[in-house]
């Protein structure tokens, strides 16, 4: 039997540290060791119980999360899964909070996701944290002019790129985006994260990369040069209208336990691109993605999954190793490359 996750609560809010430390410690597999105010307590109620995980508000008194999450990355690595509200005000925290080195951001109850939904998403993110490799992303250099590449990319909407990613997956995305020239193929990508955080992080991604970037809307064109974000809590799939690829934005179930799906999006983009798609699956928990990247590679697509040393959290590109949905395996900082000669035409599809 698998040792029990040690989990450190620290939330300003005494209701919510009462809530989530009941919810959580009826969880299987995981051991509630405290609960912390405020950042100041955090800091010695972790050297004291030294837990294996640390849930953490953003808004606090005395020091936001932000600023304590960056002193433990640096002076003390340990998993942080951010733990916030949906409102507007700490949505672009929450992005610098997944940019300081957070695993996850999970939104706190409202009026429609429940605190059963809360616990049940937290705890399995508790549970998969302990894989987590705790080390920087690689930083790719600032989108400009000196960014510029010599590579010449036609102009076709007939090539379509799928990115699909969980934890760890907002500095995965980067990284490939901002190695990206203005004139890339069409790209739609998918990234679990919840409502109302998706508008902020595709702004965050646009101010650093050359190619647009904005979530999607339905019906949005894909088109060279743009890259549309799943819109958090709705599936993103791609389609056809005449000529155009476009994008629907759709509600339904939860796939693999998530909305947005990465295994709904690669499946769209088997069946409307086949052999005129690229699909890559970067760092995250769980499976979502394996059977839809096997999907567009039986379609004639080209695969690619994150290798495990540049993975945050290896988990979704094994499980498409495994199942043999990629192609190839390649690191981080290599899927920029790949997409670029696939867009070129010097990297093909082979036969499944």
């Amino acid at each position: 039997m698998d040792p029990q996750v040690s989990v450190l609560i620290v939330d300003d809010s005494s209701i919510v540290r009462q809530v989530l430390a009941r919810e959580l410690s009826r969880q299987p597999g995981i051991r509630v060791v405290g609960t912390a105010p405020d950042p100041f307590v955090a800091r010695d109620m972790i050297l004291q119980h030294k837990p294996d995980v640390v849930t953490l508000d953003i808004e606090m008194p005395r020091m936001d999360g932000l600023t304590f999450l960056r002193k433990l990355m640096k002076y003390y690595p340990i998993p942080v899964i951010v733990v916030s509200s949906l409102a507007a005000k700490g949505r672009e925290m929450a992005i610098a909070c997944l940019e300081a080195g957070a695993i996850d951001v999970v939104a706190k109850p409202n009026e429609s996701y429940s605190i059963g939904d809360v616990a049940a998403r937290l705890a399995e993110t508790i549970r998969g944290a302990t894989r987590v490799k705790l080390k920087r992303i690689e930083q790719p250099v600032a989108a400009g002019p000196q960014a510029e590449r010599s590579v010449a990319l036609a102009e076709t909407t007939h090539k379509i790129v799928a990115l699909g990613a969980s934890t760890g997956g907002t500095e995965a995305l980067r990284a490939v985006l901002q190695a990206l020239p203005k004139q890339s193929p069409g790209i739609v990508m998918t990234q679990h994260m919840p409502e109302g955080f998706t508008a902020a992080f595709a702004q965050r991604l646009n101010s650093l990369c050359q190619v647009e970037v904005k979530e999607a809307k339905d019906r949005d064109w894909v088109v060279p040069g743009r890259a549309l974000l799943a819109p958090g809590a709705h599936h993103l799939k791609l389609d056809r209208d005449g000529a155009r690829y476009i994008v629907r934005v759709v509600d339904g179930p939860r796939v693999n336990r998530h909305k947005p799906s990465v295994d709904v999006l690669f499946e769209s983009v088997a069946r409307v691109a086949g052999k005129n798609a690229f699909g890559a699956i970067m760092t995250g928990m769980g499976n979502d993605g394996a059977a839809g990247l096997l999907s567009m590679r039986k379609a004639g697509a080209v695969t690619v999954a994150q290798d495990e040393a540049s993975c945050v959290v290896y988990g979704m590109p094994k499980e498409a190793v495994k199942l043999g949905g990629a192609q190839l395996v390649a690191p981080l900082s290599g899927i920029a490359g790949h997409l670029l000669a696939f867009a070129q035409g010097s990297l093909a599809a082979k036969a499944a």
